[in-house]
């Protein structure tokens, strides 16, 4: 009679190849931060000299979320370097355009100067500002996002040669090439090292307010409630979105939520470094391909936190990795990821990638990982079989050749999930649903 297979040897192997792919991620996190904070020491003086030449620019020296993010990441994408304006935001009138249509994005508006405001004079020069009609009784006219990117773009010009020719910074640790690009960003790519990051320098107008969709919440699942009121405590800022309008940007709010998420026992954020690995070097074949950003998996990881909010759904790291994967297949499969704090805007619309093909990719690492964590040459050779335990197999329902999967009862599990929230949440409740009760008609229509 012969020798029953071993199924603890495919496990013995599993277990530490996840666990080895995540100890390299890690081994790369430090040096990954080192070079962020060089990169940024470079912008940084660069932004001090443009304060000194326009007070209105100051310098936000407040980044530390942004080093730990960095470093959490594997991909290259550009990051955001914000300048806020010298201006109190709550003495500007927000004046929002007409309604736009649910799911445009986050709220829109024009930022006025009150006629009757004081200390504003500094706002009301021609470089930054156009004039109202003198029958507007109230405003006398507006900060203009394209003339304050002109004005800062010139500062950065003028600061650049200021550096170099008093060697404040190194030689060859600056490109401006594509400052003279029209975009709502200013971009400057930053040596450090043998590295090159790419920031997006923005003018941004920091705002006391804080995010509707969350005003009342005094819970969300996944998150404490103590987590929640010092996130709340901060306001959302304002960002160019076109020559004439600025919008709301909630990025240091999400940034903030993924720390509060660190600060909890378990493998959330190894999920995301883990699933931003595999999105760069095989799904986006390390960055050659367009595709799916850090971003978007931030996102998908804000929402699977708050659809498992058990600690031990975390416990262990392959379980963690495929609570994103579930609702980042159910995300694509219905074209649709809500942003967490705007939950009508879907981050997916208008974005141009393959959302098929990126599923298929997605799909095809849930199914068998084990290629995509193969981290150097000595992995590679003949590739196991599948090892998914049918524990995650049946959290995962794979494959998924047929779409009328998704119509299963797990799905219904997690809309049950909802019952959790608080009455405050209808609108992110609503989002959640509709990407898993839409998935019942895939077929031929897309949502």
């Amino acid at each position: 009679m012969p020798a029953p297979a071993a199924p603890t040897a495919a496990t013995a192997v599993q277990v530490p190849l996840w666990h080895h792919y995540l100890q390299a991620i890690r081994s790369r996190g430090t040096p990954r931060a080192q070079d962020f904070q060089r990169a940024e020491n470079v912008l940084l003086t660069l932004l001090e000299r443009v304060h000194a030449l326009d007070p209105r620019f100051t310098v936000d020296y407040s980044r530390g979320l942004e080093a730990f993010q960095f470093a959490l990441r594997s991909s290259e994408d550009p990051l955001d370097m914000e300048v806020p304006l010298w201006v109190d935001a709550e003495a500007l009138l927000i004046e929002e355009p007409e309604a736009a249509q649910p799911g445009d994005g986050p709220e829109l508006c024009r930022l006025g100067v009150p006629r009757e405001g004081a200390g504003l004079e500094r706002w009301t020069t021609d470089d930054i500002f156009t004039a109202s009609s003198e029958g507007d009784a109230k405003c006398r006219g507006h900060i203009v996002p394209s003339k304050v990117l002109c004005v800062l773009r010139d500062l950065l010009v003028a600061a650049i040669v200021h550096c170099k020719h008093h060697s404040l910074i190194a030689p060859g640790s600056l490109n401006a090439d594509s400052l003279r690009e029209e975009q709502l960003h200013l971009s400057l790519l930053v040596s450090s090292g043998w590295r090159t990051i790419r920031f997006h320098v923005v003018p941004v107008v920091r705002r006391g307010l804080g995010v509707p969709a969350l005003e009342g919440a005094q819970q969300i699942p996944g998150f404490p409630e103590a987590s929640l009121r010092r996130v709340l405590s901060q306001g959302v800022d304002l960002v160019p979105a076109s020559a004439q309008l600025w919008r709301t940007s909630t990025d240091y709010l999400l940034t903030r939520l993924l720390g509060e998420l660190g600060s909890l026992q378990g493998h959330r954020l190894d999920s995301l470094s883990v699933l931003d690995r595999v999105n760069h070097e095989s799904w986006r074949d390390g960055g050659r391909t367009d595709g799916l950003t850090f971003s978007h998996l931030k996102m998908v990881l804000l929402w699977a936190s708050t659809l498992f909010p058990a600690p031990e759904d975390w416990a262990e790291l392959q379980g963690a990795v495929y609570r994103v994967l579930v609702v980042l297949l159910c995300c694509l499969a219905t074209r649709r990821l809500p942003h967490f704090l705007h939950p009508h805007h879907n981050l997916l619309q208008g974005s141009g990638l393959d959302l098929g093909a990126v599923y298929q990719r997605v799909e095809g690492f849930a199914s068998q990982p084990e290629a995509a964590l193969r981290i150097h040459a000595t992995h590679l050779g003949r590739s196991p079989p599948p090892r998914v335990s049918s524990g995650l197999k049946a959290l995962l329902q794979l494959p998924a050749s047929d779409p009328t999967y998704w119509a299963t009862a797990y799905f219904d599990v997690l809309l049950d999930k909802f019952q959790v929230f608080n009455i405050q949440d209808e609108d992110r409740i609503s989002a959640m649903q509709s990407i898993f009760r839409k998935t019942r008609t895939l077929g031929s229509k897309e949502s």
